[in-house]
């Protein structure tokens, strides 16, 4: 989050019964999205790459189909949100059944158990040359 001051200033003939002197002034506040929290994306992913294939292609186009047909029997009535929910749900439980869920990779985490004893073997050597400056403490250091 950043301040901007896009203009300040103060009324000295301002009649409060004290001696300060009023300041007003026009702030503009950005509140800053980071990029990955925009991009993130809660819901379903379904393994599209599996339509590539013939027999898994066929198996959800037979399984919409059937999907829509039960729905064409419903009521024109019928409330305009409530249809798009059934159509909704209609195909998400045809993808899931056909393709199935889409795993994200787990990652190995960058920043092990090596490094951390690498950086605390660092900060001794500069806690020590802090203590005492000496040359092998600097060589120390250094490595």
């Amino acid at each position: 989050m950043t301040l901007e001051y896009t203009r300040c200033t103060n009324f000295r003939e301002a009649d409060c019964d004290t001696d300060h002197c009023l300041v007003v002034a026009e702030v503009r506040e950005r509140v800053a999205v980071s990029r990955q929290a925009a991009q993130k994306y809660n819901g379903e992913r379904f393994k599209l790459r599996k339509l590539c294939e013939l027999e898994v292609r066929k198996q959800y186009k037979i399984e919409i189909t059937n999907k829509f047909t039960a729905l064409e029997n419903l009521s024109d009535g019928e409330d305009i949100n409530r249809s798009w929910e059934n159509i909704k749900a209609n195909i998400k439980t045809s993808a899931k059944q056909s393709l199935g869920l889409h795993e994200l990779k787990q990652h190995k985490p960058w920043f092990g158990e090596k490094c951390l004893g690498f950086l605390d073997q660092r900060n001794q050597a500069k806690m020590k040359w802090l203590q005492d400056p000496s040359q092998s403490n600097s060589d120390n250091l250094t490595m």
